[in-house]
């Protein structure tokens, strides 16, 4: 684990900070890359985290979510005290099952499913696999394929 201090910056609205030349330089390391966006964990004032690293403006940065600041009891301006590492652990988001078959029985609205950007997919998988009861699903399964195929608000969009 790769420790630093770093002030809390922001960019729009966005809380950030920079890392070390020294700890990026392992990190891309442990990664076994230095381009696209990294997958890291690590505490913040010995609050937990799971983040990624994202070049930005040409600077990499890590990004202090809302999570992040609230558990570690700090605010835009304030010195920090990070830990980070290269986090290998799987993130890929599953299909539910529910989902997975609808769209194997609606090839058109598949068709448009794999055309998303991968943000878009997981963003239908996310919402999907975060409801609770079985009739949610059900009725959001409907709602997504008639997102896809252009008929039905979904997830705060009007079209795929």
């Amino acid at each position: 684990m790769l420790s630093f201090n770093a002030k809390i910056f922001i960019i729009g609205i966005n809380p950030y900070v920079l890392l070390p030349a020294a700890v990026l330089k392992e990190i891309f390391k442990q990664a076994g890359k230095d381009k696209s966006a990294i997958p890291v964990k690590g505490t913040i004032n010995q609050h937990s985290f799971t983040q990624t690293l994202v070049k930005y403006s040409g600077k990499w940065r890590l990004y202090i979510n809302g999570p992040m600041l609230k558990g570690s009891n700090t605010k835009l301006g304030d010195t920090v005290t990070i830990n980070l590492e290269f986090d290998a652990a799987d993130r890929t988001t599953p299909m539910h099952p529910k989902l997975k078959l609808a769209l194997q029985k609606n090839k058109q609205a598949n068709e448009i499913f794999k055309k998303l950007s991968p943000s878009g997919q997981k963003e239908i998988m996310r919402y999907i696999n975060n409801l609770k009861s079985e009739s949610a699903i059900d009725n959001n399964v409907k709602k997504a394929i008639q997102f896809l195929l252009g008929r039905q608000r979904f997830i705060g969009r009007d079209k795929p």
